[in-house]
């Protein structure tokens, strides 16, 4: 620990202290009742316990603010009473060693228990409130470090480190990669103008040397498992990982991993088995890890402004999606096998491969008829959006229970590194990982 980052830390603890004692009149927090409000400063504990199951009795859309506020903020000081323990007990043990001349070390459990507390109110209630100050103190944590990618809850010895690439995936060969028979359309870097013109056709376009600038691809590259793990905190960071080959399959799950979890069961790995296909999917991992976020940029087509839809909605009768003020971006990071069914989204879509290669199946909306749209399930669930069919299951398949299907018309494409998919609002696509693989998704509007 360096002076530096000592005197960072005491700053930061200020500042959260002055934060959770400073509680404007209109913050919502204050619809909570005054009896739970006076246990937040002594007793932390049993309001994120409380909170959580406030958050657990609505729809996700329809938390109100408060228990998202109060979550956050028992997050918070039960993270700042991590810390300043955890800083205790260092300065005691590095006062230990000069007078005894020993060598100990210092137990990091302290740092791994208040980075998961934090990544809990960021996930779980959007770190309501307090975004900015959450990530100051990840940040000052992060000074607290030694210079090694590993983490404690894997205990790996000190000499390991992360490689700089990722395993050769056994996926990409001839045999499990689709001949190209229906090409999408490409184009390289086109114009504003020339796209805005693209988009009146409303058909997808592969967009080459768009992103060849952004940091992710040469200087802090996402391709190198030892950038990634430093940027995590050593893969301290928590994230939401699904769990099973598609979120179509029977037994699928999820379930919130520490990112170093997520890249040794999932991610660094040979071979991959669809019973134990580990997903980081749709998830804005970059409003919870900014320093990611400024390894990239929107581009600019995400800033034009879209025809009218040239056919009518696969959706149905869901109602519009709201306007969008910024481009809505989403981390997809995964194994090869990794599989988002045959699906369509609410807004124009541009996926960026960062890293490795995908395979991309589009169909238009006017294919709907024969894509076999799942409707709304037995739990009340609308799943119009995605459709019945197995895109890469047999032929005999398909013609048994989806006869229409080998009707259908499509146009594919192989997405690889730098590239870029426009997919028009309403196209159905299927996607699948060759590779290890890191895309970005920016949805607009």
């Amino acid at each position: 620990m360096s002076k530096n980052s000592s005197v960072s830390m005491r700053e930061t603890i200020e500042r959260v202290h002055a934060a959770l004692h400073s509680v404007h009149e209109a913050d919502p927090i204050l619809d909570c009742s005054a009896a739970v409000l006076a246990l937040l400063p002594t007793q932390p504990d049993p309001l994120v316990a409380f909170a959580h199951a406030k958050l657990h009795s609505y729809p996700f859309h329809s938390v109100p603010v408060c228990w998202r506020r109060l979550y956050t903020d028992a997050s918070l000081a039960k993270a700042l009473a991590l810390v300043q323990d955890g800083i205790r007990h260092s300065c005691a043990g590095e006062r230990k060693k000069r007078h005894a001349s020993l060598h100990q070390d210092d137990s990091l459990e302290w740092i791994d228990e208040a980075v998961k507390v934090l990544d809990m109110a960021a996930i779980m209630a959007g770190a309501a409130g307090r975004v900015k100050i959450i990530e100051q103190l990840l940040s000052a944590l992060k000074a607290f470090l030694p210079n090694q990618h590993s983490t404690s809850d894997t205990k790996p010895p000190k000499t390991q480190t992360w490689p700089l690439s990722f395993p050769f995936s056994p996926a990409i060969t001839p045999a499990n990669v689709p001949a190209i028979l229906f090409p999408v359309q490409s184009s390289v870097a086109p114009s504003m103008q020339s796209f805005e013109a693209h988009m009146k056709t409303a058909q997808p376009l592969c967009i080459t040397e768009a992103i060849t600038h952004w940091p992710a691809m040469h200087e802090r590259p996402w391709s190198s498992p030892a950038y990634l793990l430093d940027e995590t905190l050593g893969g301290r960071r928590l994230v939401p990982v699904e769990i099973g080959r598609s979120y179509t399959d029977t037994g699928w799950g999820q379930s919130i991993i520490t990112f170093s979890e997520f890249m040794q069961k999932y991610v660094m790995l040979e071979t991959a088995e669809s019973s134990k296909m580990g997903y980081l999917a749709q998830h804005d991992l970059f409003s919870q890890i900014p320093a990611l976020r400024n390894d990239i940029a929107v581009p600019d087509y995400c800033y034009t402004t879209p025809p009218p839809p040239k056919f009518p909605s696969p959706a149905g009768s869901r109602p519009p999606p709201p306007q969008l003020e910024e481009p809505l971006l989403n981390a997809w990071f995964g194994p090869a096998g990794t599989i988002s069914p045959l699906h369509t989204d609410p807004y124009h879509n541009i996926l960026c491969q960062v890293v490795g290669k995908k395979y991309v199946r589009l169909y238009s909306p006017d294919e709907t008829p024969k894509l076999y749209s799942k409707g709304v399930e037995d739990a009340g669930i609308d799943m119009s959006n995605t459709s019945e069919v197995d895109v890469e299951a047999s032929c005999d398949t398909h013609d048994a229970d989806f006869p229409l299907f080998q009707q259908a018309a499509y146009v594919e494409t192989i997405l690889k590194e730098g590239e870029c998919l426009y997919i028009p609002v309403g196209w159905w696509h299927y996607v699948r990982g060759l590779s290890v693989s890191f895309s970005v998704s920016f949805w607009w509007n």
